[in-house]
């Protein structure tokens, strides 16, 4: 119901322009629900509907726990004879109120490195990310055993197309990728290092693992335009003394 707001005050009662006042009637309303009148505070306004058969009165809650919350009470006046009854009460946050934030579910809520030794995640079976395994192979194709495991089979779910799109920005993007620090003072790129091992499947042509013991990348995946200081032909030439 659409509501026009005749009152608004910090503190004190309606003034004489609201079509009636049940200023003393809410507050008793309010005593009512507590059992008590230490909780509420001051008088902060009322807002009538359009056609002034209905007000609603905030007040000040001094509710443990609820700053800047406000008391809400309804009060209806049928017709300009009939006394204001209560419809409502409730307590509704101010626009300075302390309230808690939106749920965020735990699957979104979980960051690198939240999953420890023993941690279960469980999964999600409309995860975006991942479709099932038979949409991986090609239909009416005959695969030998090495393709077949490359492309998913024999697993209930393999990663989609918008998944391996995610995980590729984030490696290319990430510390592993051509704009680090690490590989832009790197002699040569990864992918003329000898220990850069291609990974299998669609991103193949993009990243591979680092197999150099002594690099600081070792074991991770990195793009082939990646480099560090370990590179396999990153190599001295002996000064020769006259």
């Amino acid at each position: 119901m659409a509501k026009k707001s005749l009152i608004k005050k910090s503190k004190g009662a309606p003034t004489s322009a609201a079509p009636f006042d049940a200023t003393d009637l809410a507050r008793t309303a309010i005593i009512d629900e507590l059992h008590g009148a230490s909780e509420i505070g001051g008088f902060v306004s009322v807002e009538f509907d359009d056609e002034d058969r209905v007000a609603t009165y905030l007040f000040e809650a001094k509710l443990a726990g609820y700053k800047g919350w406000r008391w809400c009470v309804t009060v209806a006046k049928v017709d300009a004879d009939a006394q204001p009854t209560i419809c409502d009460v409730v307590v509704l946050p101010g626009p300075d109120a302390l309230i808690a934030p939106d749920w965020i579910p735990y699957r979104d809520r979980i960051q690198p490195g939240d999953v420890g030794v023993g941690d279960i995640v469980p999964s999600s079976l409309d995860d975006t990310r991942l479709v099932a395994g038979a949409q991986a192979l090609p239909a009416d194709e005959e695969l030998d055993t090495a393709m077949a495991v490359e492309l998913g089979f024999g697993r209930a779910r393999v990663m989609s197309i918008e998944g391996r799109d995610q995980a590729a920005k984030r490696w290319y993007d990430g510390d592993c990728g051509p704009k680090s620090p690490m590989a832009e003072s790197a002699p040569k790129p990864c992918h003329s290092c000898g220990f850069f091992i291609p990974i299998a499947g669609s991103l193949r042509s993009t990243f591979g693992v680092c197999a150099n013991a002594i690099s600081p990348e070792d074991a991770r995946v990195v793009s082939v335009d990646h480099g560090c200081g370990a590179h396999s032909e990153a190599t001295f030439t002996p000064l020769v003394l006259n």
